[in-house]
């Protein structure tokens, strides 16, 4: 770990003495890899988020420490897990502690103007910004409400994904120009329930996707994936997410669009219900023609997200921003598009333990610069901090990637492993509750709640996460490893329920 410090230490002087630069950090929600062209999706064209990987780096192993939505921004604020932060799960009666360091707070100590625009979802009200508005928990689509610091709660007459971009903007063409700023731009999108831009709608309609290759897993020698609730076939909801049905008189997502956008929706999602009606009595077709409609429903809602990243920097660049303002997309997790027959998230499979990561910095990042090592969301927070020359306190558990992206090939000795903890059962999807770790090759899960057993998968051979092998004498040996390696990273990051449950009883 030593020479991992000298190089971030050498790396912070360099930003200490230049220009502190602009921060923009646009946070998506449920956004997954799958569904970046970037990260070779051939499910949907995302022009503009491919732009800042092109004029700046690609992270193509980027996790989350708890695959849920509070708890990945508070971890994102505070480069901590859930166990310190004070937030594990979703559950409202858990409020996020804003009283806490954070980083716009040691920002704003160095002088940078703060703001969080759109979807914030931490139950308590935001602190330590100069500027926030955001969307009351998970927000609507359409015809929204935004809490303006605290004052008023108003509605707003557009498309959520429109709107936050529209205040973006303005805030950033008023702030002062003398300082340098950190804002963070929340979108909504791609959250459940999915609900495109009226002008999105057709988008993908000429579009058969092809179904994932263990769309129709039995789950066998998996008792958690066996037991989720969050599947195409039986979760998803055939009025609100599927939108068959719909009564737009009703007051509700739907009920708050304006009369021409409910007659667009009606239109679209009327063809819809008579595909609906062929298919209903065949349970094959049916959940074939489900996935079809949440591919289409869910991608198209990304368009809306993609073409706003194109507006939000080529405002930046015409404002004269480019060159001294980082740019970073992400997303809180990722998610699940029909892989296991599943949507949503929640499990440490890696297509919700993934998340995507982009970021440019003009004459600091060469552009096309490919990050392979493995980082995580507690990072997000030192290496900003490092970026902006300031001091990183010492009780983050996160590392700085800023050498990694800056002079990449320079660190020898990067983190071997990410560790992951993951709380919320029962509902809303009867997942586990589980912890676990990720080495290069393999994948080691405990699970606890509400029964106790392992997984190990072999992450080279079976990237899927189909063949659970613990258990198998082949494995014995790197069982025993990785089981160790798992009990020293969770002491590390002072997890003590993790460490006290290892080693209890198990399958």
């Amino acid at each position: 770990m030593k020479w991992i410090i000298v190089a971030c230490l050498c790396i912070t002087q360099v930003f200490a003495q230049s220009k502190r630069p602009n921060i923009v950090v646009i946070f998506s929600d449920d956004h997954t890899q799958q569904t970046i062209s970037a990260y070779g999706s051939k499910l949907m064209q995302t022009p503009n988020i491919d732009r800042i990987a092109r004029e700046g780096a690609i992270l193509k192993s980027s996790f989350v420490t708890n695959s849920l939505c509070a708890p990945s921004r508070a971890t994102f604020l505070t480069g901590k897990y859930g166990h310190l932060s004070g937030l594990r799960d979703n559950a409202g009666d858990r409020n996020f502690d804003g009283s806490q360091q954070q980083l716009q707070k040691l920002l704003k100590a160095q002088g940078y103007q703060t703001a969080w625009i759109g979807k914030w979802h931490l139950q308590s009200l935001p602190q330590g910004f100069d500027f926030w508005r955001i969307l009351p928990d998970q927000g609507n689509y359409f015809q929204p409400h935004f809490i303006n610091m605290g004052k008023d709660t108003t509605r707003y007459n557009g498309y959520v994904t429109n709107l936050i971009s529209d205040f973006s903007l303005d805030w950033i063409k008023k702030r002062d120009p003398s300082k340098p700023f950190f804002l963070v731009i929340g979108e909504k999108a791609t959250h459940r329930n999915w609900m495109p831009d009226v002008q999105d709608l057709e988008a993908f309609d000429d579009v058969e996707f092809p179904m994932p290759a263990n769309f129709f897993d039995n789950y066998a020698n998996r008792k958690a994936a066996m037991a989720q609730d969050m599947t195409v076939s039986k979760t998803m909801l055939l009025h609100d997410d599927l939108k068959i049905g719909v009564d737009y008189s009703r007051p509700g997502m739907f009920g708050r669009m304006s009369k021409d956008e409910k007659a667009a929706y009606k239109k679209y999602y009327d063809k819809a219900g008579a595909e609906y009606e062929k298919v209903k009595n065949d349970s094959i077709a049916l959940v074939k023609w489900k996935f079809q409609r949440y591919m289409r429903d869910y991608l198209a809602t990304a368009k809306g997200l993609d073409r706003n990243i194109g507006r939000i920097l080529d405002e930046l660049d015409a404002m004269g921003l480019k060159e001294n303002t980082i740019v970073i997309y992400t997303s809180d997790q990722g998610f699940y598009m029909g892989e296991h027959g599943w949507f949503d998230k929640r499990f440490m499979y890696e297509e919700s333990f993934s998340t995507p990561f982009v970021i440019r910095y003009p004459g600091h990042i060469k552009p096309g610069t490919t990050v392979n090592e493995m980082i995580i969301n507690i990072d997000y927070a030192p290496t900003l901090l490092q970026f902006a020359g300031a001091k990183i306190p010492s009780d983050l558990q996160g590392n700085s990637f800023a050498p990694l992206l800056v002079k990449p090939g320079s660190v020898k000795n990067w983190r071997d492993a990410v560790y992951y903890h993951y709380y919320e059962y029962p509902q809303p999807h009867r997942v586990a509750a589980h912890f676990g770790i990720r080495t290069a090759k393999y994948k080691l899960i405990r699970f606890y709640h509400p029964e106790a057993y392992w997984e190990l998968y072999d992450m080279e051979n079976d990237k899927s996460e189909m063949n659970n092998l613990y258990g198998d004498p082949k494995y014995a040996a790197i069982t025993e490893k990785l089981t160790k390696q798992l009990k020293e990273t969770a002491t590390h990051f002072k997890d003590q329920e993790a460490v006290a449950l290892i080693g209890k009883s198990s399958q």
